[in-house]
């Protein structure tokens, strides 16, 4: 499912989307502005979880430990 929605972008946005769309980059402008969406949500999200880790008191140079915080603070899955 999909819903339709307007939004107003600058001329110059446009014409670089466009650009790609023309090219074959990218099928259409939708396709590309859906995933320039999806990549911000992600970032978000991921920026989320630094701080959440930042407000534990978490602190790792690599990976190490990981594993053991994700156990503290999530519930299992079924």
């Amino acid at each position: 499912m999909s819903t339709q929605i307007a939004v107003r972008l600058p001329d110059d946005l446009v014409a670089q989307l466009d650009t790609i769309v023309s090219t074959g980059q990218e099928p259409s402008r939708a396709s590309i502005v859906e995933a320039a969406l999806r990549h911000e949500l992600r970032r978000r999200s991921w920026a989320s979880e630094v701080e959440i880790l930042t407000a534990s008191g978490a602190s790792y140079d690599d990976l190490d430990g990981m594993h053991e915080f994700a156990h503290r603070t999530t519930e299992p899955l079924d």
